[in-house]
């Protein structure tokens, strides 16, 4: 028999929204935190740039908010963004209580009332991020990890694969629709355990894996967006998937990131014969908010036929690059390129999920007792299009908001055991067919790439329409005929995610943010000023 986990809270994913999450709920009640790798394999810990907030006295949260909506392309939650904007200085006070580390400001800031260095990216009018060099997730992931590795009422279980979310209706219980935790896999022992909980938060990062070339590691497969679809839980926006413009661009340079803060100090995006184009494009240039720059250097390239453009950052200190950027600096070099003295090749790839669960303010999604925080999750804030730096400070504040309503969840319900039976493994055999896998995976990754990317047109569209239809109805059929394998179970929500990005790309009949189709170029307020809404 499985072995069965019980706690007052479970939480899938380790990333910033969960690990903070974590730690604010765990004063309320026992969490059990499920990550399907090592707890510091997540996007967080690769976010390089930094982490938004209003703290310069220059600064304002009525600019914060301005850039953000700007950036949203008339999507954004006004209310999400005043919530998310003002929360911002006490965000960063939690994180520094904490022992998170930020960069002190700089000597030629004598005078200035703010004790950090503040960046200034894409989309922004102020300097207001703030940033660890240029490895901040890394340096969050780093304090959080610690912490939850400390807490007395916290449980980590690593190498754990979420399968499906454990809700009434899937136990087949009488009532209205609740989460109840949810059925995972052990990777060690190949076992479907049950984790019942009372809460359960999904912060599970995003779907980059769903194409070819992504910042994301190679978790980031979408497994929290699809089990909430399969649990009944709307989802939103999921047509709005940004493309960071600067990917390291060499052959050996598997998902770096470039970091925005590069273009913030003064980076200029140049062809491969020299010119800086992005004057030809928007009036703020190289630092214009990510869809645009995404689309230019798209543009460029398929002008040109060059393979990359060249992000040139040589006219500054070199010294001063070294130190602002140690980590990009060393992996450049890793590859023959020295920043300091040669611009850098890079493309855009598939970087950040502005769609996802639907959430209100409390975080809490419509299947009740369900909570989604981090880029799992549609809070309202991004709109069509997320300014940078942006997301990590709204992991944390809907992370708060949902650890508080899970307080007072827990406080007025009587925490009895939960009915849950087992998982049916049925007649379900080991595969010697793993090539199928890879087939599958392999050909959603690159129709979504071609189809499904930075530009669209309703034929594409179709096509890949055509295409994920064939392949989730194949999926689905090995599905219950194979046990389970991690690999099995991210090519499952690989699909389901594909379908509803290309499901939410032909509904929405303009150009807005992040989408583009060329046979619909204009933006249209009066029929799609509003969230593409998809629901099992």
């Amino acid at each position: 028999m499985p072995e069965r986990h019980d706690s007052d809270v479970l939480v899938i994913g380790s990333g910033i929204a969960g690990l903070f999450y974590s730690l604010q709920v765990a004063r309320h009640g026992t969490v059990a935190i499920v990550t399907k790798q090592a707890a510091a394999e997540s996007a967080t810990n690769y976010a390089q740039g930094g982490i938004a907030a209003v703290l310069d006295a220059q600064d304002s949260f009525e600019a914060h908010a301005r850039d953000t909506i700007i950036a949203g392309a008339g999507l954004c939650r006004e209310d999400v963004v005043k919530k998310v904007v003002e929360s911002g200085p006490a965000m960063i006070d939690q994180l520094l209580k904490i022992g998170t580390d930020f960069d002190p400001a700089r000597p030629e800031s004598a005078g200035s009332d703010v004790s950090f260095d503040l960046g200034r990216e894409g989309g922004h009018t102020h300097r207001r991020i703030l940033h660890h060099r240029d490895t901040t997730g890394h340096e969050i992931e780093r304090a959080l990890i610690a912490r939850v590795r400390a807490h007395p009422n916290i449980r980590l279980f690593e190498g754990h694969c979420a399968v499906d979310l454990l809700t009434v209706e899937r136990a087949g219980l009488a009532g209205d629709n609740r989460a109840l935790g949810a059925y995972v896999l052990d990777a060690k022992t190949g076992k479907v355990e049950r984790f019942c909980a009372h809460v359960t938060m999904i912060a599970t990062g995003g779907a980059g894996k769903v194409y070819l070339y992504t910042s994301n590691p190679d978790i980031a497969s979408g497994d929290g967006m699809a089990m909430a679809y399969r649990a009944g839980a709307s989802l939103g926006n999921m047509e709005f998937v940004q493309f960071h413009p600067t990917c390291l661009y060499h052959p050996r340079a598997k998902s770096f990131l470039v970091s925005e803060a590069v273009r913030g100090e003064g980076g200029i995006l140049r062809t491969a014969a020299g010119d800086a184009f992005m004057g030809r494009y928007h009036e703020m240039k190289d630092l214009a908010p990510r869809d645009i720059v995404a689309r230019a250097i798209d543009t460029e390239l398929k002008r040109s036929g060059d393979d990359s453009v060249f992000l040139d950052i040589t006219h500054r200190d070199a010294a001063f690059l070294r130190e602002r950027f140690p980590n990009i600096y060393a992996r450049c070099l890793e590859f023959g390129i020295d920043l300091t003295k040669e611009p850098i090749p890079v493309v855009p790839a598939a970087h950040y999920w502005c769609g996802g669960v639907r959430t209100d303010l409390a975080g809490e999604t419509d299947v009740a007792n369900l909570f989604a925080a981090g880029e799992v999750a549609c809070t309202g804030l991004h709109g069509a299009n997320r300014l940078a730096s942006n997301s990590l400070l709204e992991a944390l504040v809907f992370a708060d908001a949902a650890a508080k309503e899970t307080g007072r969840r827990l406080r007025s319900i009587e925490r009895e055991p939960i009915e849950a039976p087992p998982w049916e493994e049925g007649d379900a055999t080991e595969s010697e067919e793993a090539v199928v896998i890879t087939q599958n995976w392999d050909e959603i990754r690159r129709f979504m790439w071609n189809y499904v990317g930075i530009v669209r047109s309703d034929r594409r569209l179709e096509r890949a329409r055509r295409r994920i239809e064939l392949l989730c109805a194949e999926i689905t059929e090995y599905y219950w005929d194979w046990k389970l394998t991690p690999d099995l179970i991210e090519l499952r929500n690989l699909a389901t995610v594909a379908r509803l990005v290309i499901e939410s790309a032909m509904l929405r009949r303009e150009s807005r943010g992040l989408h583009y189709n060329v046979d619909c170029p204009d933006r249209d307020d009066e029929n799609f000023a509003r969230e593409t809404i998809v629901s099992r």
